[in-house]
């Protein structure tokens, strides 16, 4: 059976919806945390140190944290790949191109296929920048990731990266909470205005919200 839906192009769908809703309610926890920069050095490091300990003395240290990284992975790599073969399978579907453009196609839907390939490549160099430290400007402090970001975003490479990717974020999900919607049965005529506020609203909070990051350490505010 699990095979039948997966093969199904419905199946497809219903795969990048729910694990496009996983991602974006992480997205959203993320963004309010990382806003805990604002309180300073001992706050946003203490919340980072925290969230190793989430469910001790039950939890082993840091083993929800894998938990959660595991369940992002698997949302990540089930949204890539229905993606994928959802574009195979529409370009077979008719491998000659639109003599005309459809004009009432938004930028965001034009460009979302671009959009999750930079989103693929800024969450690689985001965990080597952050997490592991490999491509870190200056010296990555373990355990110091208010120290660890303020350098990130010293650099001009480092918010300009960043800044796109915030940007294609934005863009993602204004189309894909609203394509999600429609997969899992909840649009509907009565309902569409609604469904668009609603995602235009999320895509413009957690844009802006995830900016006010390297905007505050490049205006001094962080630092």
């Amino acid at each position: 059976m699990a095979r039948t839906v997966w093969d199904s192009t419905v199946g497809k769908k219903t795969v990048m919806a729910v694990s496009g809703i996983v991602m974006l309610l992480y997205l959203v926890v993320h963004m309010i945390g990382n806003l805990k920069i604002f309180f300073g050095a001992g706050e946003f490091n203490h919340y980072a140190h925290w969230l190793r300990t989430v469910g001790e003395p039950f939890m082993h240290y840091e083993w929800t944290l894998w938990i959660i990284r595991v369940v992002l992975v698997a949302a990540v790599i089930a949204h890539a790949v229905s993606a994928y073969q959802l574009s195979r399978r529409d370009i077979r579907a008719r491998p000659d191109k639109y003599v005309h453009k459809k004009a009432r196609a938004s930028y965001a839907t034009r460009t979302m296929r671009w959009g999750g390939i930079i989103l693929a490549l800024f969450i690689v160099w985001h965990l080597l920048d952050l997490t592991t430290g490999t491509v870190h400007s200056g010296g990555f402090e373990s355990g110091k990731p208010y120290q660890n970001v303020v350098d990130t975003f010293s650099t001009w490479y480092g918010n300009t990266i960043y800044i796109v990717a915030v940007l294609a974020v934005g863009l993602h999900i204004r189309h894909g909470f609203w394509s999600a919607a429609q997969t899992l049965g909840v649009g509907s005529r009565t309902r569409d205005r609604a469904l668009k506020t609603t995602a235009n609203a999320l895509a413009l909070l957690l844009t802006a919200g995830f900016l006010a990051v390297p905007v505050g350490v490049m205006t001094g505010v962080v630092s």
